[in-house]
């Protein structure tokens, strides 16, 4: 049982079941009947997802580390309000239970919320594939 971390649109794995897309935004373009079917997510959580405003300082700032750096601060305070929290957590008690994966869009995790999720869920504990 774990919680795996994806690029949501990318072939699923072997095996992998319930996919969760922590996104502020459903996938342009793709009928809502399609989701789970093109493999970007079953279920839709934006409650974990960054907030607008980090979103577009993300965007603008590039790759600029100090950018970075800020968004992830920000977007651990996001998620430290009770909403997101609660979120959190039951993700990181579900990981003890079942498979599942969550996920963004982002091609590279080390510049997407998917990595500071990843750290967030490992601190509560969170079985992480």
């Amino acid at each position: 049982m774990a919680i795996r971390i994806v690029k949501l649109g990318s072939p699923r794995a072997r095996g992998e079941r319930l996919r969760v897309g922590t996104v502020r935004r459903p996938p342009r373009g793709v009928p809502k009947t399609e989701f789970a079917s093109r493999d970007y997510y079953d279920v839709w959580l934006p409650e974990v997802a960054p907030s607008d405003a980090l979103v577009t300082m993300a965007r603008k700032g590039g790759e600029r580390e100090a950018v970075w750096r800020s968004f992830v601060r920000r977007y651990r305070a996001e998620m430290r309000r009770p909403g997101p929290s609660h979120v959190l957590d039951l993700l990181a008690a579900l990981s003890h239970m079942t498979d599942l994966s969550v996920g963004c869009y982002c091609e590279d995790e080390g510049r997407c919320h998917r990595s500071v999720l990843r750290e967030l869920l490992a601190e509560r504990r969170a079985h992480l594939a």
